[in-house]
């Protein structure tokens, strides 16, 4: 526990803002499994729909919730990633002042 594993998130924490990023630009790469499904499935509907000329509003509320889900997930990992750096520092210093007071001099 130290510099590698506050590297290592720090790593991951830059990779899960940068797939938060392409979801709000409306990529669909960072989307788990379940989330590209949800969305070929209103994309496909919605196009038969719009093929047929009809109202194409439940795939497009269907399009918007599963970004949003997905935006939701990304902030979610995001703050327990943010959480857990903040505790590795504070364990590291906790152990360098426990280690600066044992000192015997």
């Amino acid at each position: 526990m130290g510099n590698s594993d506050i590297s290592r998130l720090d790593r991951e924490i830059q990779a899960t803002t940068k797939k938060l990023e392409a979801v709000r630009r409306g990529e669909s790469w960072p989307m788990n499994g379940s989330e590209r499904r949800a969305m070929a499935r209103a994309l496909a509907s919605g196009s038969y729909r719009a093929a047929r000329g009809r109202s194409t509003g439940r795939a497009e509320e269907q399009i918007d919730s599963t970004g949003s889900a997905a935006e939701m997930r990304l902030n979610a990992e995001l703050t327990a990633l943010y959480g857990e750096r903040q505790r590795l520092i504070t364990e590291a210093a906790r152990a360098k002042a426990q280690k600066k007071s044992s000192g015997w001099f």
